[in-house]
């Protein structure tokens, strides 16, 4: 009996020891650039669902530290001028495409009977900025942990989805780099796959696509304010996104503090492997019962909100603008 419990333990010991090598290996493909950030998004969802994730308790904490790190180390090499300008061209087509998805998502939330909750977090990370939205909203409403879940995995699979359609559709339309830029920032939810589908479609698209989802992020604060006061929570606390303070502040140093050009490609390079670790680190995220669990009613309120979204900023750019 003893030799059988040895076994066991001693099997899920070297078990334990693969899944860490192997996580391992995977980030020094994506420190050593070996892997671009779209393949890197795939290998998390090919490992945890073949070998599983021996990171699961520290994978939340560090997919925030790294994007946030990434997203300000990405302000190193950003042009302050040229940030403003299309963070400002980009405020009313932002303004109107976060109500109209908020609406349009409480009324397919109605339509298919959807938990009130999670069809609000899952029209909020549509709507503002993915994940990050979610989990900023969900001890607003206060969300159990099921509800939540749903809402992120239904996020993840749209936002890993978009990685590779948004470029793919890009090409095929022959978009400008500033109106891709403008287009992913708004149609895309979490500010990981903007930063890693405009950096794959070049360095112009990058810095609009950035500027703008950052600047629609901080729609996090109002939206938390209108929800509280809907669902009633009068006392419930409110995160706002502070890094995108630091984010500013990077910008404005690589703007006008000349010898600032001596270290910011490398800090900006650094941030770009940090991007493609986060992104990893996501895919890891969508196991099988994830998947599972998010459902085909919320699964298509996603799909439905995102097809919304997304033809409408199009259309809004190539001839409203």
């Amino acid at each position: 009996m003893k030799t059988k419990q040895y076994s066991a333990s001693h099997l899920l010991e070297v078990n334990l020891y693969i899944q860490q090598a192997i996580f391992a290996l995977v980030i020094v493909l994506c420190i050593f650039s070996i892997i671009s950030p779209p393949i890197a998004l795939l290998f998390g969802v090919l490992v945890v669902n073949v070998f599983g994730n021996p990171f699961v308790t520290f994978n939340h904490k560090t997919i925030t530290f790294l994007l946030q790190f990434s997203v300000v180390g990405l302000g190193f090499g950003m042009n302050a001028g040229t940030a403003f300008s299309a963070g400002k061209e980009g405020f009313l087509l932002t303004v109107f495409s976060i109500f109209a998805t908020l609406v349009l998502g409480t009324c397919i939330g109605k339509l298919f009977n959807i938990d009130k909750k999670i069809a609000h977090l899952i029209s909020c990370g549509t709507a503002i900025c993915g994940g990050s939205a979610i989990a900023a909203i969900a001890p607003v409403i206060k969300s159990d942990e099921k509800q939540t879940s749903v809402a992120l995995g239904v996020i993840f699979i749209l936002n890993s989805a978009a990685l590779f359609v948004f470029p793919y559709i890009g090409h095929q339309l022959d978009l400008s780099q500033k109106d891709f830029g403008l287009w992913c920032a708004i149609a895309i939810h979490d500010t990981s796959s903007v930063v890693g589908a405009a950096n794959k479609y070049g360095a112009e698209a990058l810095q609009i696509a950035t500027t703008v989802k950052l600047a629609r992020a901080l729609w996090i604060i109002p939206i938390s304010v209108l929800t509280a006061l809907i669902f009633k929570n009068k006392n419930s606390k409110i995160k706002i996104p502070y890094f995108i303070g630091l984010f500013i502040l990077a910008m404005l140093i690589n703007s006008y503090v000349p010898k600032s050009s001596i270290i910011a490609p490398h800090i900006v390079g650094i941030a770009k492997i940090g991007l493609t670790i986060t992104l990893f680190l996501i895919g890891a995220t969508l196991n099988v019962t994830t998947l599972k669990s998010v459902g085909v009613k919320p699964l298509l309120q996603g799909v439905s909100l995102w097809i919304f979204i997304a033809t409408l900023s199009l259309i809004a750019i190539l001839y409203f603008r």
